[in-house]
């Protein structure tokens, strides 16, 4: 019990090392967080890891505090147990002196001689005498086995005694530093997700900058194939996202696919919603942005959301889930809806042909679920899986679910490219973002991507170089120094780590029943280093130049 309670105290008293002075800006909460990182192996960062570690320092806290609890009630008890002890004590004392006073009687009574000439009958006189012995020995046992319950119970005591003043003391000195600590912790934990915030941000930013369409409806399918292209050195290395945002919802080049393999668009809906049924609704009256209030069906006919050359099923898939998705936005037509992608692109008029078909004969069929009409999101192209709306936006609802959407089951990136069914889409499989030079293309030098690993493990080393590690081509979003390679390698030395200076290998490993790549690997001048791939993407997508951005959880890398 000492043993352990010293334990605590010397835990607590790592952790009171740790708790620096606080300061609001963002500098010095990047000195806490790298302070907390080598007093206590509890860093927190900008990044995903940054909350499991926080995490793991408050469970540590709670331990103590359970420690506390069990230390406090284990000394209550005994506290009970010598009370107990004390009263029978007393009794068994008391005992043992009618014991012994008998003893001493019954010994004196016992003396064969006494019995002999008290006795008349020699029946009598051995019986009394034998009886006489007998209870003699039995005191003796007795008052042998009290005495050494007495000395037994004295020592337990002894053993047991516990200094509450002493003890009191401390545990009052630990919960006020705990207090304070899970304070510290709080406050740490605000001031990261400011942080952590920041840089997705950031990310976000970049990665607008892509332009990349949420829907067919944006405008003409962009994504080019970066593979054919030579940019002029080697080795080269280029980094492909299956699939571009949002992939929630309806895939749209997934239901081409599954229209062109015989599905219907009651099976194309059903493979990318879950538990909902159809329904037709009447053609009420909507609010649309710049146009005023038109009939649904009217609104419908100038959607521009799908190419008229995609078969028929797909269309009407598409018509439902056009029209559900206005009903949902408007809340039944009690609001507006804006004629863009941020909704759903609308041109006003009727497009005609094969469009005009497909919103006829399915007029006014919608998906509900509980009741309400569902809000029917769709994508262009999820690269062969979709996900929850909780997934990508936090929000979670019970009608869209991750599903693979593909012809069979998925072991490998070749198997993706041969099942998925929307395989045919331009962005299906592309390196997104381009350079002026080298080819107008996403291929990047060895240097380039040995300089987004060490980056990598700079941070990983100390988490407060943070406002250092962004793109080297574009001024510092934190109106700081930016640091260029060579600087990075050299902090990085300084802090006992090993940089690479050139990239000759890069593997990537993905779990294909959800989607999402697990693991990068790269290879190079010092050696090997395997990295998460969220973390390996989230740092990928801070450093690399111009605007080359990984944009989906699964990704691969092609290299020359």
């Amino acid at each position: 019990m000492f043993h352990f309670f010293s334990v605590l105290l010397i835990t607590c008293a790592l952790l009171l090392v740790t708790l620096p002075v606080f300061a609001d800006e963002i500098e010095d909460l990047q000195a806490q967080i790298n302070e907390l990182n080598k007093a206590r192996e509890l860093s927190v960062k900008a990044t995903t890891p940054l909350e499991g570690q926080l995490d793991s320092l408050k469970r540590q806290l709670s331990q103590i505090q359970a420690g506390l609890a069990n230390l406090s009630l284990n000394i209550q008890n005994k506290q009970k147990d010598l009370d107990i002890r004390e009263e029978k004590l007393v009794l068994q004392q008391a005992l043992l002196e009618k014991r012994v006073r008998s003893y001493y009687i019954r010994s004196y009574l016992a003396n064969p001689l006494l019995v002999i000439l008290s006795s008349v009958q020699s029946g009598d006189l051995f019986r009394e005498l034998s009886y006489r012995q007998s209870v003699a020995r039995e005191d003796r046992r007795i008052i042998a086995s009290i005495s050494k319950e007495v000395l037994e119970a004295s020592k337990k005591e002894n053993q047991f005694h516990v200094p509450f003043d002493k003890v009191d003391k401390n545990a009052k000195f630990l919960g006020s530093e705990i207090t304070t600590a899970k304070k510290y912790q709080a406050d740490l934990s605000s001031k990261i997700a400011k942080l952590s915030a920041r840089q997705q941000q950031i990310i976000s930013q970049r990665q607008a900058s892509l332009n990349l369409p949420s829907s067919l409806g944006a405008g003409p399918m962009f994504c080019t194939d970066d593979r054919p292209l030579d940019p002029g050195f080697r080795p080269a290395f280029a980094f492909f996202t299956f699939g571009i945002p949002h992939r929630v919802g309806m895939n749209q080049y997934g239901a081409y696919g599954r229209a062109n393999s015989g599905q219907s668009h009651e099976d194309i809906l059903r493979s990318y919603f879950a538990d909902f049924s159809f329904e037709t609704r009447p053609n009420i009256n909507i609010s649309v942005q710049g146009y005023g209030s038109i009939p649904l069906e009217t609104y419908l006919l100038g959607i521009y959301e799908m190419p008229d050359s995609f078969p028929m099923e797909a269309l009407k898939a598409q018509a439902i889930s056009a029209r559900s998705y206005a009903l949902a936005y408007t809340n039944n037509g009690a609001g507006e809806i804006c004629t863009t992608q941020a909704c759903q692109v609308y041109k006003g008029g009727n497009k005609g042909g094969n469009w005009e078909r497909a919103v006829n004969e399915t007029n006014g069929k919608v998906m509900v679920s509980g009741g309400s009409v569902v809000k029917a999101w769709y994508s262009s192209t999820d690269g062969g899986y979709t996900f929850a709306s909780g997934d990508v936006w936090g929000s979670g609802t019970s009608f869209t679910k991750r599903t693979k959407d593909t012809t069979g089951d998925i072991g490998s990136f070749s198997d993706l490219f041969a099942k998925a069914y929307d395989k045919d889409s331009p962005c299906f499989y592309a390196a997104q973002g381009v350079r002026s030079q080298y080819a107008k293309s996403a291929w990047l030098k060895s240097e380039e991507v040995a300089d987004i690993v060490n980056v990598l493990m700079l941070s990983k080393a100390d988490s407060g170089v943070s406002s250092h590690i962004y793109q080297t081509d574009k001024p510092n979003p934190e109106a700081g120094e930016t640091w260029d390679e060579a600087k990075v390698k050299q902090e990085l030395k300084s802090r006992g780590g090993n940089p690479f200076n050139s990239v000759s290998g890069v593997s990537i490993s993905a779990d294909f029943g959800s989607g999402m790549a697990t693991t990068v690997t790269v290879s190079g001048d010092r050696g090997s280093e395997t990295f998460n791939a969220s973390e390996f993407k989230n740092f990928f997508n801070l450093r690399a130049p111009a605007n080359i951005q990984i944009v989906g959880p699964l990704f691969n890398v092609e290299q020359k």
